[in-house]
C-alpha cells in the first residue's frame, strides 16, 4: 500500500474528527461488497505524523498523477469516463446491500461527497483515484424558471369546445328519434250509456215500512281455503370472531416480566482481537500461514522480486480474512443475546494496554456494532496483541461475585506484549469471581490460551473457517445461556 499524498488535519476540529469517522465506517461497509477495481477508486485515509496530517493511501502500484495536470484532453476524457463508470458500479452495488437505517443515513450523505467535484482526483496505471476533501458539495445552479403560456391562450378553446358541445347537444334534440314518445288518440267503439243503477230505483219505490236494513259482512276479495300464513324474518345470525391464534413461543424463552424483575442482570464483556495477524485470509492452511508470519517478522521473503513479493502479500491477506469475519460473526452474534445483558467491547489493537468502552444497553446495540465494524489493524507502536491487559481489564468490570458475568475471547493467538503469564491472571478471575465465566473462539486453533477457559468453567471453540467461525461463535454464546429470546 503506497501513500497517494497527505493533507493537513486538525486534531481539535471535532467536525472534521467526526467526518474522517463517518467516512472510514463507509469504507468498511463497501469493502466486502466492491471488487477491487471498483474500490481502489476509493483512496484509505490514516491518521500521521502525530495526527497532524492524513495520509491518503492505495493498493495501486505506479506513479500517482494529478487528474487536472494532464494536458493530453482525450486522455483526460477518457480517465474521467471511467471515474463515472467506477461511481456508478459503487452506486449499483448500494442499492443491492441489505442496509440498516442507519447504514443507508450513512452512504446517502457519502456518495453525494465522492462525487463532489472539489475532490482531488489522482491517476495510477489509467485508473482514477478520489481524495476525499471533506468539504461540502458543490450545489448545481437551480434551473431557469419557465414563465407560464398566457391565460386567454388555453381559456379561449375551452370556451370553443363548450360552444361546439352545447351546439351538438341542440341537433341531437332536435333531428335525432330516437328517445321520442308518440301520442295517437283513442276513438272509443260507442258511446258511453249511463243508467240508473236497478237496485237504487227499487229502494226509492218502496215505503219506509217496507225498507229493511241487511248487514253483510265484507267478503276479502279473494279467499282462500286456508289462512296464507304470515312472513316473518328470522334474526340474522351473529357472527361469532374467530379465535385468535396461540402464539407458540420458542422454547426456554424469557418473560418481559421476568426481565423487569430482575434488578441486576447479568453483564458481557467481548475481548477482541484487531492485531495486524487477522488481516490474514481464512482461506490458507495453517502451514501456509504460519510461513507468512515468519515472512512478516524476519523478512524471509526480502530477496523476492517486486511483483512476487506484492502477488504474494495480496494472495495471503485476501478475503475472507479473520478480522472480516470476526467482525462478520461478532456483529450477527450480539442480536442474539438477550435484551437485559449490557455487553462491554474490549479491543486489542497494540501494545502496551488494551481499549475498553463502556457497557452497551439492548437500545445502543447498534452503536456497538458498528464500533466493531470500524476496527482496523495498526502498526502504530509496533502492533501486538495485548491479551493480558484486556482480560485484567475486562474482569475488573464485571462482578462474577453476586451474579453470573461473561467473558468471550475472539483472538488468533497469545499475547506478545507481556512477559507475565495469562494463566496465572486466569487462576486468580477464577478464585476472586467464581460466577465468572470466559469461553474463546480461538482462529489459529493452536490452543495457547486454553487455560484461561479452563480456570474458568468455560470451554474453548476451533474456528479456521468462515463457515466454522459461524458454527463455533454461536456455540460459544449458547453455552453460556445468555441467548434466551423474549416471549411473545
Amino acid at each position: 500500500m503506497q501513500r497517494i499524498t497527505r493533507i493537513a488535519f486538525d486534531h481539535n476540529n471535532s467536525t472534521t474528527i467526526s467526518l474522517l469517522e463517518q467516512y472510514n465506517s463507509l469504507i468498511l461497509l463497501l469493502k466486502s461488497h466492491l471488487t477491487d477495481r471498483t474500490f481502489s477508486v476509493l483512496a484509505i485515509p490514516k491518521l500521521i505524523d502525530n495526527n497532524q496530517y492524513v495520509g491518503w493511501y492505495t493498493n495501486l502500484e505506479g506513479q500517482p498523477i494529478l487528474l487536472d495536470s494532464i494536458v493530453d484532453e482525450s486522455y483526460k476524457k477518457q480517465i474521467i469516463k471511467t471515474l463515472e463508470t467506477r461511481i456508478n458500479d459503487i452506486e449499483t452495488a448500494v442499492k443491492l446491500i441489505p442496509l440498516s437505517d442507519e447504514e443507508l443515513h450513512l452512504v446517502s450523505f457519502w456518495l453525494p461527497r465522492i462525487k463532489n467535484s472539489r475532490n482531488q482526483i489522482y491517476v495510477i496505471n489509467n485508473e482514477p483515484i478520489i481524495v476525499n476533501t471533506f468539504e461540502e458539495p458543490v450545489k448545481s445552479p437551480a434551473p431557469p424558471v419557465i414563465p407560464p403560456k398566457p391565460f386567454w391562450r388555453w381559456w379561449y378553446f375551452l370556451l370553443l369546445a363548450l360552444f361546439l358541445l352545447g351546439l351538438l347537444g341542440i341537433l341531437w334534440y332536435l333531428f335525432c328519434p330516437y328517445g321520442k314518445v308518440k301520442y295517437e288518440p283513442v276513438t272509443p267503439d260507442s258511446k258511453p250509456v249511463i243508467s240508473e243503477p236497478i237496485e237504487e230505483k227499487k229502494q226509492a219505490d218502496l215505503t219506509p215500512a217496507q225498507t229493511t236494513v241487511s248487514v253483510t259482512e265484507p267478503k276479502d276479495p279473494v279467499t282462500t281455503s286456508e289462512s296464507t300464513p304470515v312472513a316473518t324474518s328470522e334474526p340474522e345470525p351473529v357472527p361469532v370472531p374467530a379465535p385468535e391464534p396461540k402464539v407458540k413461543n420458542p422454547p426456554n424463552c424469557i418473560t418481559k416480566e421476568e426481565i423487569q424483575r430482575n434488578p441486576n442482570p447479568s453483564k458481557m464483556a467481548i475481548v477482541f482481537d484487531n492485531s495486524l495477524s487477522m488481516t490474514v485470509t481464512l482461506n490458507e492452511p495453517p502451514s501456509e500461514v504460519e510461513q507468512y508470519f515468519q515472512y512478516m517478522a524476519y523478512g524471509h521473503g526480502r530477496n523476492l522480486p517486486e511483483q512476487e513479493r506484492i502477488k504474494y502479500e495480496k494472495r495471503m491477506t485476501r478475503l475472507p480474512t479473520r478480522l472480516s469475519s470476526s467482525k462478520s460473526v461478532a456483529t450477527s452474534s450480539i442480536d442474539k443475546i438477550q435484551q437485559n445483558i449490557d455487553i462491554s467491547l474490549v479491543t486489542l489493537t497494540s501494545c502496551p494496554a488494551a481499549d475498553v468502552s463502556p457497557f452497551y444497553n439492548y437500545a445502543n446495540r447498534g452503536t456497538l456494532k458498528r464500533k466493531i465494524r470500524q476496527l482496523t489493524p495498526t502498526a502504530a507502536g509496533g502492533g501486538g496483541t495485548p491479551l493480558y491487559s484486556g482480560l485484567e481489564k475486562a474482569s475488573k468490570m464485571l462482578d462474577g461475585v453476586k451474579r453470573d458475568d461473561y467473558i468471550l475471547v475472539i483472538s488468533d493467538g497469545e499475547d506478545n506484549c507481556t512477559r507475565q503469564n495469562i494463566c496465572t491472571l486466569a487462576n486468580y478471575i477464577a478464585a476472586q469471581k467464581p460466577r465468572l465465566k470466559i469461553n474463546i473462539v480461538d482462529i489459529a486453533g493452536e490452543h495457547k490460551i486454553d487455560c484461561i477457559a479452563n480456570a474458568t468453567r468455560g470451554k474453548v471453540y476451533i474456528a479456521q473457517s468462515p463457515k466454522d467461525m459461524i458454527k463455533q461463535m454461536n456455540k460459544a454464546v449458547s453455552n453460556m445461556k445468555i441467548n434466551r429470546p423474549v416471549c411473545q
